[in-house]
Protein backbone atom coordinates (compact mmCIF):
# COMPACT_ATOMS: atom_id res chain seq x y z
CA UNK A 1 0.00 0.00 0.00
CA UNK A 2 1.42 3.41 -0.95
CA UNK A 3 1.64 5.39 2.30
CA UNK A 4 3.13 8.61 1.00
CA UNK A 5 1.54 11.68 2.59
CA UNK A 6 1.12 13.28 -0.85
CA UNK A 7 -1.18 10.45 -1.82
CA UNK A 8 -3.17 10.62 1.42
CA UNK A 9 -3.65 14.36 1.06
CA UNK A 10 -5.40 13.98 -2.29
CA UNK A 11 -9.02 13.02 -2.62
CA UNK A 12 -9.61 9.47 -3.79
CA UNK A 13 -12.58 7.84 -5.51
CA UNK A 14 -13.08 4.10 -5.39
CA UNK A 15 -15.33 3.00 -8.27
CA UNK A 16 -17.76 0.13 -7.82
CA UNK A 17 -18.42 -2.29 -10.70
CA UNK A 18 -22.02 -1.04 -10.89
CA UNK A 19 -20.68 2.36 -11.94
CA UNK A 20 -18.39 1.11 -14.71
CA UNK A 21 -21.00 -1.29 -16.07
CA UNK A 22 -23.39 1.66 -16.31
CA UNK A 23 -20.93 4.17 -17.75
CA UNK A 24 -17.33 3.18 -18.58
CA UNK A 25 -16.44 6.85 -19.03
CA UNK A 26 -16.79 7.28 -15.23
CA UNK A 27 -12.99 7.25 -15.03
CA UNK A 28 -13.07 10.81 -16.40
CA UNK A 29 -15.84 12.22 -14.20
CA UNK A 30 -13.71 12.94 -11.13
CA UNK A 31 -10.98 15.32 -12.20
CA UNK A 32 -8.05 15.89 -9.83
CA UNK A 33 -9.02 12.78 -7.86
CA UNK A 34 -7.09 9.55 -7.52
CA UNK A 35 -9.24 6.88 -9.16
CA UNK A 36 -8.96 3.51 -7.38
CA UNK A 37 -10.32 0.26 -8.78
CA UNK A 38 -10.08 -2.77 -6.44
CA UNK A 39 -9.17 -6.18 -7.79
CA UNK A 40 -12.65 -7.46 -6.99
CA UNK A 41 -14.08 -4.93 -9.47
CA UNK A 42 -11.66 -6.17 -12.15
CA UNK A 43 -12.97 -9.69 -11.57
CA UNK A 44 -16.56 -8.49 -11.97
CA UNK A 45 -15.73 -6.69 -15.23
CA UNK A 46 -13.97 -9.79 -16.51
CA UNK A 47 -17.07 -11.90 -15.81
CA UNK A 48 -19.35 -9.45 -17.62
CA UNK A 49 -17.19 -8.67 -20.66
CA UNK A 50 -18.46 -11.63 -22.68
CA UNK A 51 -22.13 -10.72 -22.20
CA UNK A 52 -24.25 -9.53 -25.11
CA UNK A 53 -25.78 -6.09 -25.04
CA UNK A 54 -24.84 -2.83 -23.39
CA UNK A 55 -23.51 -4.31 -20.14
CA UNK A 56 -20.97 -6.50 -21.91
CA UNK A 57 -19.99 -3.61 -24.15
CA UNK A 58 -19.43 -1.32 -21.15
CA UNK A 59 -17.37 -3.97 -19.37
CA UNK A 60 -15.12 -4.29 -22.41
CA UNK A 61 -14.73 -0.51 -22.67
CA UNK A 62 -13.75 -0.27 -19.01
CA UNK A 63 -11.23 -3.11 -19.37
CA UNK A 64 -9.78 -1.44 -22.46
CA UNK A 65 -9.21 1.78 -20.51
CA UNK A 66 -7.53 -0.11 -17.67
CA UNK A 67 -5.30 -1.95 -20.15
CA UNK A 68 -4.29 1.37 -21.73
CA UNK A 69 -3.25 2.72 -18.34
CA UNK A 70 -1.28 -0.44 -17.58
CA UNK A 71 0.82 0.17 -20.69
CA UNK A 72 1.80 3.60 -19.35
CA UNK A 73 3.33 2.44 -16.09
CA UNK A 74 2.82 0.58 -12.84
CA UNK A 75 -0.93 0.86 -12.18
CA UNK A 76 -0.49 -0.59 -8.69
CA UNK A 77 1.56 2.44 -7.70
CA UNK A 78 -0.46 4.82 -9.85
CA UNK A 79 -0.45 6.27 -13.36
CA UNK A 80 -1.07 9.96 -14.03
CA UNK A 81 -4.30 10.75 -15.87
CA UNK A 82 -4.37 13.33 -18.67
CA UNK A 83 -6.94 15.56 -16.92
CA UNK A 84 -5.31 15.39 -13.50
CA UNK A 85 -5.23 12.87 -10.70
CA UNK A 86 -3.92 9.32 -10.68
CA UNK A 87 -5.31 5.94 -11.63
CA UNK A 88 -4.40 2.84 -9.67
CA UNK A 89 -5.47 -0.73 -9.11
CA UNK A 90 -5.74 -1.97 -5.52
CA UNK A 91 -4.90 -5.66 -5.64
CA UNK A 92 -6.14 -7.85 -2.83
CA UNK A 93 -2.77 -8.97 -1.56
CA UNK A 94 -2.45 -5.44 -0.23
CA UNK A 95 -5.57 -5.92 1.92
CA UNK A 96 -4.87 -7.73 5.16
CA UNK A 97 -7.17 -10.66 5.82
CA UNK A 98 -7.57 -9.68 9.45
CA UNK A 99 -8.84 -6.25 8.35
CA UNK A 100 -12.30 -7.62 7.62
CA UNK A 101 -14.83 -6.03 9.91
CA UNK A 102 -17.07 -8.30 11.92
CA UNK A 103 -19.98 -9.32 9.73
CA UNK A 104 -18.04 -8.99 6.46
CA UNK A 105 -16.84 -12.11 4.68
CA UNK A 106 -13.83 -12.38 2.32
CA UNK A 107 -15.91 -14.83 0.28
CA UNK A 108 -18.43 -12.21 -0.78
CA UNK A 109 -17.66 -9.77 -3.61
CA UNK A 110 -19.43 -6.78 -2.04
CA UNK A 111 -17.72 -7.39 1.33
CA UNK A 112 -14.28 -7.54 -0.26
CA UNK A 113 -14.95 -4.19 -1.93
CA UNK A 114 -16.11 -2.65 1.34
CA UNK A 115 -13.15 -4.06 3.24
CA UNK A 116 -10.74 -2.50 0.74
CA UNK A 117 -12.46 0.88 1.10
CA UNK A 118 -12.47 0.64 4.90
CA UNK A 119 -8.77 -0.19 5.09
CA UNK A 120 -7.85 2.81 2.92
CA UNK A 121 -9.94 5.01 5.18
CA UNK A 122 -8.17 3.62 8.25
CA UNK A 123 -4.83 4.38 6.62
CA UNK A 124 -5.84 8.03 6.41
CA UNK A 125 -6.96 8.35 2.80
CA UNK A 126 -9.61 10.95 2.00
CA UNK A 127 -11.73 8.31 0.26
CA UNK A 128 -15.19 8.33 -1.30
CA UNK A 129 -16.82 5.11 -2.51
CA UNK A 130 -18.80 5.72 -5.72
CA UNK A 131 -21.58 3.23 -6.33
CA UNK A 132 -25.01 2.86 -7.91
CA UNK A 133 -25.92 -0.05 -5.64
CA UNK A 134 -28.02 1.07 -2.64
CA UNK A 135 -27.12 -1.97 -0.49
CA UNK A 136 -23.41 -1.36 -0.97
CA UNK A 137 -23.85 2.28 0.01
CA UNK A 138 -25.89 1.45 3.12
CA UNK A 139 -23.35 -1.06 4.43
CA UNK A 140 -20.46 1.29 3.62
CA UNK A 141 -22.01 4.10 5.63
CA UNK A 142 -22.47 1.80 8.63
CA UNK A 143 -18.71 1.06 8.69
CA UNK A 144 -17.77 4.71 8.30
CA UNK A 145 -16.96 4.83 4.58
CA UNK A 146 -18.21 7.96 2.78
CA UNK A 147 -20.29 7.12 -0.29
CA UNK A 148 -21.89 8.96 -3.16
CA UNK A 149 -24.26 7.97 -5.95
CA UNK A 150 -22.79 8.10 -9.42
CA UNK A 151 -24.41 10.70 -11.64
CA UNK A 152 -23.20 10.85 -15.21
CA UNK A 153 -24.00 13.60 -17.68
CA UNK A 154 -27.08 11.73 -18.76
CA UNK A 155 -30.55 13.21 -18.69
CA UNK A 156 -32.68 12.07 -15.75
CA UNK A 157 -36.28 11.00 -16.06
CA UNK A 158 -37.36 13.33 -13.26
CA UNK A 159 -35.82 16.33 -15.02
CA UNK A 160 -36.93 15.24 -18.48
CA UNK A 161 -37.74 17.89 -21.06
CA UNK A 162 -41.53 17.93 -21.38
CA UNK A 163 -42.14 19.95 -24.54
CA UNK A 164 -45.30 21.77 -23.35
CA UNK A 165 -45.23 24.50 -20.71
CA UNK A 166 -47.85 26.81 -19.22
CA UNK A 167 -46.97 30.50 -18.96
CA UNK A 168 -49.04 33.22 -17.28
CA UNK A 169 -49.23 36.40 -19.39
CA UNK A 170 -51.46 39.52 -19.49
CA UNK A 171 -54.63 39.16 -21.52
CA UNK A 172 -53.36 41.86 -23.87
CA UNK A 173 -50.52 39.55 -24.92
CA UNK A 174 -53.00 36.83 -25.84
CA UNK A 175 -55.14 39.33 -27.73
CA UNK A 176 -52.09 40.49 -29.66
CA UNK A 177 -51.19 36.90 -30.52
CA UNK A 178 -54.62 36.24 -32.03
CA UNK A 179 -54.59 39.57 -33.88
CA UNK A 180 -51.06 39.54 -35.26
CA UNK A 181 -50.59 35.77 -35.59
CA UNK A 182 -47.28 35.90 -33.75
CA UNK A 183 -45.61 37.58 -30.77
CA UNK A 184 -42.17 37.75 -29.21
CA UNK A 185 -41.17 34.85 -26.95
CA UNK A 186 -41.90 35.63 -23.26
CA UNK A 187 -38.96 35.84 -20.86
CA UNK A 188 -37.39 32.44 -20.23
CA UNK A 189 -35.22 29.80 -21.84
CA UNK A 190 -37.05 27.57 -24.30
CA UNK A 191 -35.85 24.77 -26.54
CA UNK A 192 -36.63 24.59 -30.26
CA UNK A 193 -40.09 23.23 -31.08
CA UNK A 194 -41.39 23.73 -27.56
CA UNK A 195 -45.04 24.69 -27.04
CA UNK A 196 -46.41 27.30 -24.66
CA UNK A 197 -49.92 27.39 -23.25
CA UNK A 198 -50.53 31.09 -22.60
CA UNK A 199 -52.90 31.77 -19.71
CA UNK A 200 -54.40 35.20 -19.02
CA UNK A 201 -57.18 36.95 -17.14
CA UNK A 202 -60.86 36.18 -17.79
CA UNK A 203 -59.97 32.56 -18.66
CA UNK A 204 -58.25 33.69 -21.86
CA UNK A 205 -55.72 31.27 -23.32
CA UNK A 206 -53.77 30.39 -26.45
CA UNK A 207 -51.45 27.61 -27.59
CA UNK A 208 -48.32 28.60 -29.50
CA UNK A 209 -45.17 27.01 -30.85
CA UNK A 210 -41.73 28.39 -30.05
CA UNK A 211 -39.69 29.51 -33.06
CA UNK A 212 -36.26 29.89 -31.47
CA UNK A 213 -34.57 31.03 -34.68
CA UNK A 214 -36.87 34.03 -35.14
CA UNK A 215 -37.47 34.45 -31.38
CA UNK A 216 -41.23 34.36 -31.85
CA UNK A 217 -44.29 32.40 -30.85
CA UNK A 218 -46.25 31.15 -33.85
CA UNK A 219 -49.66 29.44 -34.06
CA UNK A 220 -50.20 25.74 -34.61
CA UNK A 221 -50.78 24.54 -38.16
CA UNK A 222 -54.26 25.50 -39.28
CA UNK A 223 -56.86 23.04 -40.51
CA UNK A 224 -54.86 19.96 -39.44
CA UNK A 225 -56.60 18.98 -36.23
CA UNK A 226 -58.51 16.07 -37.77
CA UNK A 227 -56.26 13.44 -39.30
CA UNK A 228 -57.86 10.25 -40.61
CA UNK A 229 -60.74 10.75 -38.19
CA UNK A 230 -58.44 11.22 -35.20
CA UNK A 231 -58.96 14.45 -33.26
CA UNK A 232 -56.78 15.64 -30.36
CA UNK A 233 -58.54 15.52 -27.00
CA UNK A 234 -56.21 17.74 -24.98
CA UNK A 235 -53.48 20.35 -25.39
CA UNK A 236 -50.67 17.80 -25.30
CA UNK A 237 -52.23 15.86 -28.16
CA UNK A 238 -52.78 19.07 -30.17
CA UNK A 239 -49.12 19.96 -29.83
CA UNK A 240 -48.06 16.38 -30.59
CA UNK A 241 -50.08 16.31 -33.80
CA UNK A 242 -48.61 19.67 -34.80
CA UNK A 243 -45.10 18.24 -34.38
CA UNK A 244 -45.96 15.16 -36.42
CA UNK A 245 -47.30 17.20 -39.32
CA UNK A 246 -44.30 19.56 -39.52
CA UNK A 247 -42.01 18.05 -42.13
CA UNK A 248 -39.03 20.13 -41.00
CA UNK A 249 -39.01 18.30 -37.65
CA UNK A 250 -37.26 15.05 -38.54
CA UNK A 251 -37.13 13.35 -35.13
CA UNK A 252 -40.06 13.30 -32.70
CA UNK A 253 -40.34 11.56 -29.33
CA UNK A 254 -43.52 10.87 -27.38
CA UNK A 255 -43.26 9.82 -23.75
CA UNK A 256 -46.16 8.82 -21.56
CA UNK A 257 -48.21 6.08 -19.95
CA UNK A 258 -50.41 3.65 -21.87
CA UNK A 259 -53.59 5.23 -23.16
CA UNK A 260 -52.23 8.74 -23.63
CA UNK A 261 -52.56 8.55 -27.43
CA UNK A 262 -48.91 8.24 -28.45
CA UNK A 263 -49.34 5.37 -30.88
CA UNK A 264 -52.69 6.49 -32.27
CA UNK A 265 -51.49 9.99 -33.14
CA UNK A 266 -48.20 8.78 -34.61
CA UNK A 267 -49.93 6.22 -36.81
CA UNK A 268 -52.70 8.57 -37.99
CA UNK A 269 -50.17 11.25 -38.94
CA UNK A 270 -48.07 8.66 -40.76
CA UNK A 271 -51.05 7.52 -42.84
CA UNK A 272 -51.84 11.15 -43.65
CA UNK A 273 -48.29 11.93 -44.75
CA UNK A 274 -47.89 8.78 -46.85
CA UNK A 275 -51.31 8.02 -48.35
CA UNK A 276 -52.79 11.52 -48.65
CA UNK A 277 -49.99 14.08 -48.75
CA UNK A 278 -47.41 11.84 -50.52
CA UNK A 279 -44.59 13.39 -48.49
CA UNK A 280 -43.07 9.97 -47.78
CA UNK A 281 -43.19 6.75 -49.79
CA UNK A 282 -43.97 4.38 -46.93
CA UNK A 283 -44.82 3.95 -43.27
CA UNK A 284 -42.49 1.60 -41.42
CA UNK A 285 -43.66 0.24 -38.06
CA UNK A 286 -41.15 -1.31 -35.66
CA UNK A 287 -41.39 -2.32 -32.04
CA UNK A 288 -38.58 -2.99 -29.61
CA UNK A 289 -37.84 -6.66 -29.03
CA UNK A 290 -36.23 -7.31 -25.66
CA UNK A 291 -33.32 -7.35 -25.96
CA UNK A 292 -32.36 -5.89 -29.33
CA UNK A 293 -30.47 -8.41 -31.42
CA UNK A 294 -32.29 -11.54 -30.27
CA UNK A 295 -34.06 -13.60 -32.91
CA UNK A 296 -37.81 -13.30 -33.41
CA UNK A 297 -38.41 -16.28 -31.17
CA UNK A 298 -40.65 -19.31 -31.03
CA UNK A 299 -43.81 -17.85 -32.56
CA UNK A 300 -44.88 -19.94 -35.58
CA UNK A 301 -45.02 -18.65 -39.12
CA UNK A 302 -43.07 -16.24 -41.27
CA UNK A 303 -41.45 -13.03 -40.04
CA UNK A 304 -44.52 -11.04 -41.09
CA UNK A 305 -46.86 -13.41 -39.25
CA UNK A 306 -44.74 -13.20 -36.10
CA UNK A 307 -44.68 -9.42 -36.32
CA UNK A 308 -48.47 -9.40 -36.40
CA UNK A 309 -48.34 -10.66 -32.80
CA UNK A 310 -45.63 -8.27 -31.65
CA UNK A 311 -47.24 -5.26 -33.29
CA UNK A 312 -50.77 -6.00 -32.12
CA UNK A 313 -51.08 -2.51 -30.48
CA UNK A 314 -50.49 -0.89 -33.89
CA UNK A 315 -53.04 -3.06 -35.62
CA UNK A 316 -55.55 -2.30 -32.86
CA UNK A 317 -55.00 1.40 -33.50
CA UNK A 318 -55.21 0.85 -37.24
CA UNK A 319 -58.62 -0.77 -36.72
CA UNK A 320 -59.75 2.26 -34.72
CA UNK A 321 -58.49 4.72 -37.36
CA UNK A 322 -60.10 2.85 -40.25
CA UNK A 323 -63.42 2.57 -38.43
CA UNK A 324 -63.31 6.29 -37.60
CA UNK A 325 -63.17 7.14 -41.29
CA UNK A 326 -66.89 6.57 -41.74
CA UNK A 327 -66.45 4.10 -44.59
CA UNK A 328 -66.03 0.33 -44.60
CA UNK A 329 -63.27 0.07 -42.02
CA UNK A 330 -62.18 -3.47 -42.88
CA UNK A 331 -61.90 -2.65 -46.58
CA UNK A 332 -59.80 0.41 -45.77
CA UNK A 333 -57.54 -1.64 -43.50
CA UNK A 334 -57.15 -4.32 -46.17
CA UNK A 335 -56.24 -1.70 -48.76
CA UNK A 336 -53.58 -0.23 -46.46
CA UNK A 337 -52.02 -3.55 -45.49
CA UNK A 338 -51.91 -4.83 -49.06
CA UNK A 339 -50.22 -1.70 -50.33
CA UNK A 340 -46.45 -1.53 -50.51
CA UNK A 341 -46.60 1.72 -48.54
CA UNK A 342 -47.25 0.07 -45.16
CA UNK A 343 -44.47 -2.12 -43.78
CA UNK A 344 -43.76 -3.79 -40.46
CA UNK A 345 -40.23 -4.62 -39.42
CA UNK A 346 -38.33 -6.21 -36.54
CA UNK A 347 -35.82 -3.80 -35.04
CA UNK A 348 -33.40 -6.74 -35.02
CA UNK A 349 -33.17 -6.53 -38.82
CA UNK A 350 -32.97 -2.73 -39.15
CA UNK A 351 -29.27 -2.54 -38.44
CA UNK A 352 -27.15 -2.05 -41.52
CA UNK A 353 -30.04 -0.75 -43.61
CA UNK A 354 -30.68 2.78 -44.84
CA UNK A 355 -34.18 4.25 -44.88
CA UNK A 356 -35.04 7.08 -47.27
CA UNK A 357 -38.39 8.72 -48.03
CA UNK A 358 -39.95 6.95 -45.07
CA UNK A 359 -42.05 7.72 -42.00
CA UNK A 360 -40.72 5.41 -39.26
CA UNK A 361 -42.39 4.67 -35.92
CA UNK A 362 -40.34 2.91 -33.23
CA UNK A 363 -42.38 1.76 -30.25
CA UNK A 364 -41.23 0.67 -26.76
CA UNK A 365 -38.04 2.69 -27.21
CA UNK A 366 -37.46 2.71 -23.45
CA UNK A 367 -36.17 -0.86 -23.81
CA UNK A 368 -33.36 0.26 -26.12
CA UNK A 369 -29.95 1.37 -24.92
CA UNK A 370 -28.54 4.75 -26.02
CA UNK A 371 -26.17 2.95 -28.38
CA UNK A 372 -28.96 0.89 -29.94
CA UNK A 373 -31.24 3.88 -30.50
CA UNK A 374 -28.34 5.87 -31.94
CA UNK A 375 -27.69 2.99 -34.35
CA UNK A 376 -31.29 3.05 -35.54
CA UNK A 377 -31.52 6.84 -35.93
CA UNK A 378 -28.24 6.88 -37.84
CA UNK A 379 -29.90 4.61 -40.47
CA UNK A 380 -32.00 7.55 -41.65
CA UNK A 381 -31.54 8.75 -45.21
CA UNK A 382 -32.96 11.77 -47.02
CA UNK A 383 -36.57 12.85 -46.51
CA UNK A 384 -37.25 10.57 -43.55
CA UNK A 385 -39.01 11.23 -40.26
CA UNK A 386 -38.60 9.07 -37.16
CA UNK A 387 -41.12 8.97 -34.31
CA UNK A 388 -39.96 7.17 -31.15
CA UNK A 389 -42.51 6.18 -28.53
CA UNK A 390 -42.18 4.82 -25.02
CA UNK A 391 -42.73 4.93 -21.29
CA UNK A 392 -39.55 4.97 -19.15
CA UNK A 393 -41.55 3.80 -16.14
CA UNK A 394 -42.28 0.48 -17.91
CA UNK A 395 -38.87 -0.98 -18.75
CA UNK A 396 -38.50 -4.69 -19.49
CA UNK A 397 -34.76 -4.61 -20.16
CA UNK A 398 -33.07 -5.82 -16.93
CA UNK A 399 -29.96 -3.76 -17.67
CA UNK A 400 -31.74 -0.41 -18.02
CA UNK A 401 -33.44 1.95 -15.59
CA UNK A 402 -35.48 5.13 -16.01
CA UNK A 403 -32.38 7.32 -16.28
CA UNK A 404 -30.20 5.15 -18.51
CA UNK A 405 -32.46 4.04 -21.35
CA UNK A 406 -32.10 5.22 -24.94
CA UNK A 407 -35.37 7.16 -24.99
CA UNK A 408 -34.53 9.46 -22.08
CA UNK A 409 -30.93 9.78 -23.29
CA UNK A 410 -32.03 10.82 -26.78
CA UNK A 411 -34.43 13.47 -25.48
CA UNK A 412 -31.69 14.94 -23.30
CA UNK A 413 -29.14 15.08 -26.10
CA UNK A 414 -31.43 16.24 -28.92
CA UNK A 415 -33.62 18.86 -27.19
CA UNK A 416 -31.27 21.69 -28.20
CA UNK A 417 -31.66 21.02 -31.93
CA UNK A 418 -34.24 22.33 -34.37
CA UNK A 419 -34.71 18.97 -36.10
CA UNK A 420 -36.11 17.50 -32.89
CA UNK A 421 -39.30 17.87 -30.89
CA UNK A 422 -40.71 16.00 -27.90
CA UNK A 423 -43.98 15.81 -25.98
CA UNK A 424 -44.48 14.32 -22.53
CA UNK A 425 -48.05 13.05 -22.21
CA UNK A 426 -49.63 13.27 -18.77
CA UNK A 427 -53.32 12.67 -19.47
CA UNK A 428 -54.79 9.26 -20.27
CA UNK A 429 -57.61 9.47 -22.82
CA UNK A 430 -58.29 5.80 -23.50
CA UNK A 431 -61.15 5.56 -20.96
CA UNK A 432 -62.11 6.67 -17.47
CA UNK A 433 -61.05 3.29 -16.11
CA UNK A 434 -57.66 3.46 -17.86
CA UNK A 435 -57.11 6.97 -16.51
CA UNK A 436 -57.99 5.84 -12.99
CA UNK A 437 -55.69 2.83 -13.22
CA UNK A 438 -52.79 5.00 -14.45
CA UNK A 439 -53.29 7.32 -11.49
CA UNK A 440 -53.86 5.00 -8.54
CA UNK A 441 -52.36 1.59 -9.40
Amino acid sequence: MDKKSSVKDRKSCMLDASVLLHDPSAFHHYKMHDIIVPGVVLEELDRKKSMHGEMGRNARKAMKFIDEQARKGDIQKGVALEKGGMFRILIEREVKKDSFISGLSPDRTRHRLLSSAHQLKELGHDLMLVSKDPVTKIIAETIGVVTTTFHSNQETYEGLYRGVYTVDVPKTVIDEFYKEGEISIPDGDYYPNSYLVLKGEENSSAVAKVNVKEKKLVPLLKGRQNVWGVKPRNVEQKCALDLLLRDEVKLVSFIGNAGTGKTLLALAAGLQKVFDDNVYNRVIIARSIMPLGKDIGFLPGSKEEKLQSWLAPFFDNLDFICESGGEDGQETKKWILESNKFQVEAITYMRGRSFSNAYIIIDEAQNLTPHELKTLISRVGENTKIVILGDPTQIDNPYLVRDSNGLVYTVGKMKHHGLFGSIYFQHTERSKLAALAAEVL
